[in-house]
């Protein structure tokens, strides 16, 4: 996200380190879920596991990433072609529910929408936002149609030699 809370990959630019602590994440945790949008940007680093860049972190991140599986919620994909998606077999809540209940490691979400819409159903239990040092002055709000005020507690931080700062945060009950 940048500094002024908005979505927007192309307003940053992403360094060694930050692929680097993305493909840990990846490696750490069970799963990913993803809406139809972000999932099909996301299928770029299938073409960099076929064609490494040569760029270690960048090609280990692609690595990470085609490894873990991904759930995709989409209400007009039929179908995805990459071994380790599938579409949402049920709605997200109740889908959510069930990975939940499943012994296991983390479960992340890559999609603007799905955070938004988990947060709302109060699914979520950290929320790791990187917050770049960019202004953009415009674009998708991060947190665009949240129905009613969250509070959070921050539990860590974390620094990046570029300027970016993960802010590590629990939400909290009514």
């Amino acid at each position: 996200m940048t500094l002024d809370g908005f979505c927007d990959h192309t307003a940053v630019v992403p360094d060694e380190t930050m692929h680097q602590h993305y493909a840990d994440l990846l490696r750490s945790a069970d799963i990913t879920l993803y809406g139809r949008k972000t999932y099909q940007l996301m299928e770029y680093w299938k073409s960099v596991v076929e064609n490494p860049t040569g760029d270690r972190q960048t090609d280990e991140f692609a690595i990470a990433m085609d490894r873990i599986p991904k759930v995709v919620f989409s209400h007009t994909l039929e179908t995805v072609d990459w071994d380790s998606a599938r579409i949402a077999e049920r709605g997200l809540q109740d889908e959510v529910l069930s990975l939940k209940e499943q012994a296991g490691r983390d479960i992340l979400v890559g999609s603007r929408s799905v955070i938004i819409e988990l947060i709302n159903l109060r699914l979520v239990d950290e929320l790791q936002i990187m917050v770049h040092p960019v202004i953009a002055g415009s674009g998708l709000p991060l947190f665009e149609m949240i129905h009613d005020r969250k509070d959070l507690t921050l539990v860590k931080t974390k620094t990046f030699d570029f300027g970016a700062v993960i802010l590590y945060y629990k939400l909290k009950e009514k």
